[in-house]
């Protein structure tokens, strides 16, 4: 168990020590165990659980507060061991007040993550990308921060705790998008989620005003997406892609399994074609998921007579 222990700490020491430098973090999203041990072998400092994606690859539903605490809490364990990198934990709204969010927070430090995120929307809440968000009062937003921050000091001090800030197209101007952001800052949040971002401006200022450090995820129709190094400008700590991993493998079944329904196993040689032809070579599925350690386990422990034959 303390290896257990000593293992998850690690993680969030990495993860504080990302949010304490001065070069962008970049952080890819999906849902599943694979896809972050695929960001740690691409070469990924950390990864994002998207509520989004888990609420529709889990359990088949959208984005709505259906997802629960032991849906979240159960998955990001086994994320968690699959893992050496810092993982962030989508944690929607906490799953009810500040009471709630007390015991979800506990729960969720003991699953191995190295930190969760919570927003200020109403429950249920709403996808940013579907509309229909409501924020809850400010100060019931910062009292469920505080209680966040206190119940991970009763655990572990080094869990990262996000406040997320989903008022822009909420509230009528940036000004009380800005005093969320400080106020979750002073309550005690580790970084600060300027959500669906639209202008250069809203991160501009956000990140000049807020203590903490800022991350944000770009959704506009209005300007075009910032590079990197601009959002290093603006002053971005952590430059997140939630759903990137689980929406391009969403776009690959979708275009393989129709062209296998129109030409049938043709489709399905040409793509292996395709996959062998990648620059990057192909994703290596039993390696992603340890296969190579069920073989060696059984050579320690099995006996000779229980051992299989790999070479039939």
């Amino acid at each position: 168990m303390s290896e257990w222990v000593d293992e998850a700490r690690r993680k969030r020491l990495a993860l504080r020590g990302l949010l304490a430098g001065s070069e962008l973090v970049v952080m890819p999203g999906g849902f599943s165990p694979v896809y972050a041990r695929m960001a740690q072998e691409i070469g990924f400092t950390c990864f994002f659980l998207a509520g989004s994606q888990m609420s529709g690859f889990l359990l088949g539903v959208p984005d709505a507060g259906i997802l629960g605490l032991r849906d979240i809490v159960d998955h990001a364990r086994h994320a968690a061991a699959s893992t050496t990198i810092p993982l962030l934990l989508d944690a929607d709204t906490g799953f009810g007040n500040a009471v709630n969010v007390h015991y979800s927070v506990q729960e969720i430090v003991r699953s191995g993550v190295a930190a969760l995120n919570i927003e200020d929307q109403e429950a249920p809440k709403k996808s940013p990308t579907g509309g229909g968000r409501r924020c809850i009062p400010l100060d019931e937003a910062v009292g469920k921060v505080r209680a966040a921050v206190a119940a991970r000091d009763a655990i572990d001090p080094s869990f990262v705790i996000c406040a997320r800030c989903d008022s822009i197209g909420v509230e009528p101007d940036l000004e009380q998008t800005v005093a969320r952001c400080v106020a979750y800052a002073k309550a005690g949040a580790d970084l600060v989620w300027l959500n669906a971002v639209e202008r250069r401006e809203q991160l501009a200022r956000v990140c000049a005003a807020t203590a903490a450090p800022v991350l944000c995820n770009w959704f506009s129709n209005v300007e075009p997406p910032p590079s990197f190094e601009e959002l290093r400008k603006l002053g971005v700590r952590v430059a997140l892609y939630p759903v990137m991993a689980a929406q391009a493998g969403l776009q690959g079944a979708w275009e393989l399994m129709n062209d296998f329904h129109a030409r049938g196993p043709e489709a399905l040689a040409d793509w292996r074609q395709r996959a062998a032809k990648n620059p990057f070579g192909l994703a290596d599925y039993k390696a992603l998921t340890g296969h190579g350690a069920v073989r060696d386990i059984e050579q320690q422990f099995l006996p000779a007579t229980g051992q299989r034959d790999y070479g039939r």
